[in-house]
């Protein structure tokens, strides 16, 4: 257990590359690191809901909130000044998407306008001939 407690000190990278040398020399052993490291949660983003239990710890003692209106994390640098500067930039910078998500749509409206006014001047430029019938049998005589 000792191993164990060295390699969670160094974190995922030395579990990975213990995994990979594992493999490379007796894949049975790579086989059973990677087993284990399963079973133990070591490697289970998806069990956390996120990167992992360090990154997760690592969070909950920053003290991470969510921000209600942009949907991103933010935490206190601890420098006021700094923090108003990053709220003001990130609000500024989600406008700014919002405008040009907003310009993208007119122009795919627009482009779509030109398309189809196109096509109806085309349209009325060729006016459409009634298909001819055709007859399989005979002919009326006159």
């Amino acid at each position: 257990m000792e191993l164990t407690r060295k390699l969670d000190a160094h974190g995922k990278g030395a579990w990975i590359t213990v995994m990979v040398l594992s493999f490379i020399i007796f894949w049975p052993a790579g086989l059973a690191v990677l087993a284990y490291l399963i079973w133990s949660g070591r490697m289970s983003c998806w069990k956390h809901g996120g990167p992992g239990r360090w990154h997760n710890r690592r969070r909950q003692r920053a003290g991470h909130q969510d921000h209600e209106a942009g949907g991103y994390e933010s935490a206190s640098s601890g420098n006021h000044a700094f923090d108003a500067y990053r709220e003001e930039t990130l609000k500024r910078l989600e406008d700014e998407q919002h405008e040009f998500q907003a310009f993208l749509e007119r122009l795919r409206h627009a482009k779509d306008k030109a398309e189809f006014d196109q096509f109806m001047d085309d349209r009325k430029g060729h006016p459409q001939t009634p298909p001819v019938a055709k007859s399989g049998g005979a002919q009326p005589s006159a």
